[in-house]
């Protein structure tokens, strides 16, 4: 049973979310301030954190940020700001997902789990598999239907960033950062080319991506 700690402000969304995650048996934490959320997740450290920014003690992204000083719990964001400067900013802070109000249960249940099954941060998945391609990082092979696949050094960057954090939103932003180097970070046509020929090589159908999603305006995600 995992430990789940929801933070809002709005009774019938902690009452829903409550209720939600006991039919998936989950143990609940509630907290409706960031204080009481900052101050439960340090006695009762939980297994990811669903957070709402508009807290009426806190900004949010404090939270976030106070959670991710104590450790490396998944935080999902679940906001009615819909704003992408928003988004980024939670994700920046520390977030590992964002999803916006009104949501659909089923895709925050299939969030939570993209995001508690992700490996410890900064041991990226071994091998993970695109489609009908395995891909090893160790041996840094891809390996598809009709034999070995070649990646330029800037794809396999790319590529093991999103595999580093399987299920999770990855800013655009930090991926140029982090390829290309300080100052780039507003170049996204950079990673739509790239994104663009690494579907070419490993998704079954490169015009509807399953495994290397786009987030529009925020970043990528490696969907597993």
């Amino acid at each position: 049973m995992s430990r789940i700690l929801v933070v809002d402000d709005e009774p019938q969304v902690l009452r829903a979310l409550t209720v939600t995650l006991h039919a998936r048996h989950h143990a609940v934490l509630t907290a409706s301030t960031g204080t009481d959320a900052l101050d439960l997740a340090g006695r009762q450290p939980p297994e990811a954190v669903l957070l709402d920014l508009g807290l009426p003690d806190l900004d949010g992204i404090d939270v976030i940020r106070g959670l991710r000083a104590a450790g490396a719990v998944p935080i999902i964001v679940i906001s009615g700001r819909a704003d992408t400067t928003e988004k980024v900013r939670a994700l920046d802070a520390g977030a590992d997902d964002y999803l916006t109000k009104p949501f659909v249960m089923d895709e925050l249940l299939a969030r939570l789990r993209a995001v508690m099954r992700r490996p410890v941060a900064g041991n990226p998945l071994p091998v993970a598999v695109v489609g009908a391609h395995r891909i090893d990082l160790a041996a840094g092979t891809v390996t598809g239907p009709d034999g070995p696949v070649r990646l330029t050094p800037t794809e396999w960057k790319i590529l093991a960033l999103l595999l580093g954090r399987p299920g999770r939103l990855v800013p655009g932003g930090e991926i140029l950062h982090q390829v290309w180097g300080p100052g780039h970070e507003q170049r996204s046509n950079y990673l739509r080319v790239y994104l663009s020929g690494l579907r070419q090589k490993l998704e079954p159908d490169p015009a509807r991506p399953r495994h290397l999603v786009t987030e529009p305006g925020i970043g990528y995600r490696y969907v597993p």
